[in-house]
């Protein structure tokens, strides 16, 4: 089996995509080593419990408040990672940059997934980004990618998979949101079964 971490901030429903994926045979081979969040209220835990997968709450706030580097959480992240064996790093809505203190542990086996094509609107509103682009009339859609983190850089890496979502005129912003998050959650199981499967 190969072992995965799922990373995340908040609702989990990209997460959802995945234990789905899994337990209806469409990852075969890949199970869900645990869910590790840095937010103690993220709905995602909840549904990783209620699936049975082992969860953790690990904070970067203590380590801030304590004056210390970001590379030490990221290191002792990477570390408890590592007591459940994994060997692939899956970043479904988690909202932290991750430094090469963590990276280098999983090289080539940090996977991303982010609201938007390739070199555009890159960081956390993606989707706003895209939907005042279209409002200003600078663009009539946007995306989905997921992407390998081989570094530092933001929204960017070797792409696994990518497809454009369209922007309606009727559209508000939850409209895109939905369409977006619609993609998302078949683009990423399509990813992992390209590289795990």
């Amino acid at each position: 089996m190969i072992r995965i971490a799922v990373l995340i901030s908040g609702f989990g429903s990209n997460l959802q995509a995945i234990i789905d994926a899994i337990e209806e045979g469409r990852l075969p081979g890949v199970e869900i080593a645990l869910v590790l969040s840095n937010r103690r209220e993220a709905y995602g835990l909840k549904r990783a419990v209620r699936h049975g997968v082992p969860v953790v709450y690990f904070p970067l706030a203590p380590y801030s408040r304590a004056g210390r580097p970001r590379e030490a959480y990221d290191a002792a992240l990477a570390a408890i990672l590592q007591t459940f064996d994994v060997s692939w790093v899956v970043m479904a809505g988690w909202m932290h940059v991750l430094s090469g203190a963590f990276l280098r542990h999983f090289p080539s086996r940090v996977v991303n997934l982010h609201p938007a094509l390739p070199g555009t609107f890159p960081g956390p509103q993606g989707i706003q980004e895209a939907y005042e682009a279209y409002r200003k009339g600078e663009s009539d859609h946007t995306g989905v990618m997921v992407h390998l983190v081989p570094d530092e850089a933001v929204d960017v890496g070797p792409v696994v998979e990518e497809e454009v979502v369209p922007i309606h005129p009727e559209d508000g912003l939850d409209d895109l949101e939905e369409r977006v998050h619609t993609v998302e959650h078949r683009l990423l199981v399509q990813a992992l079964h390209s590289l795990l499967c």
